[in-house]
């Protein structure tokens, strides 16, 4: 992801003729994936220690309701921010998420009964196809409403993408649950 979203999203913006400079995609993949990355392994790397993991459990326990509150608050505000443009465009929500279910029910399915085909063991297997098939909307929204404003129907379409994809990927986790081998 790192490495990849820039160049993919600067070719994908290309092919529809939209102007986004490589310093606004970079910029993005920095704040919202590679200084969060980097913080989390420092973090990682100072609290644990040889034998144990017992500090890092015990930051994580406190920080657990912190980042809770943070993602609702988020998905509260993004949402809110939208509501009288999804209310107001039913049709085109529809329209959004449509392939966006294809799509994600399609590359779970693919990458999940190849690792199973493949006899890859489900521990492994199955976190590799749900994080095969996310679609990092995270990144997406704060690209969109970057670039083109709150307001945008780039924005929307981001917000969309959350919508559609937290439902989505949890009805996945509940099939990896049931399909254990």
């Amino acid at each position: 992801m790192i490495f990849a979203f820039a160049p993919l999203a600067a070719f994908l913006l290309g092919v529809t003729d939209i102007v986004v400079p490589w310093n606004t995609l970079v910029l993005s993949v920095v704040l919202y994936v590679v200084i969060p990355l980097v913080a989390g392994a420092l973090t990682r790397r100072a609290l644990r220690q040889p034998d144990t993991t017992a500090r890092l459990d015990a930051l994580l326990t406190k920080l657990k309701p912190y980042s809770m509150v943070g993602l609702l608050a988020t998905v509260v505000l993004l949402f809110g921010l939208q509501a009288g443009t999804i209310t107001s465009q039913p049709l085109d929500i529809v329209l959004i998420a449509i392939p966006l279910l294809i799509q994600t029910y399609g590359i779970f399915a693919v990458a999940y009964l190849a690792a199973k085909w493949w006899r890859v063991e489900h521990a492994i297997a199955a976190p590799c196809a749900l994080i095969g098939t996310s679609n990092f909307f995270e990144l997406a929204v704060a690209v969109a409403i970057g670039l083109f404003g709150l307001h945008s129907g780039a924005a929307l379409a981001t917000v969309v993408g959350v919508l559609v994809e937290v439902p989505v990927m949890l009805s996945l986790v509940a099939i990896v649950n049931r399909t254990r081998w």
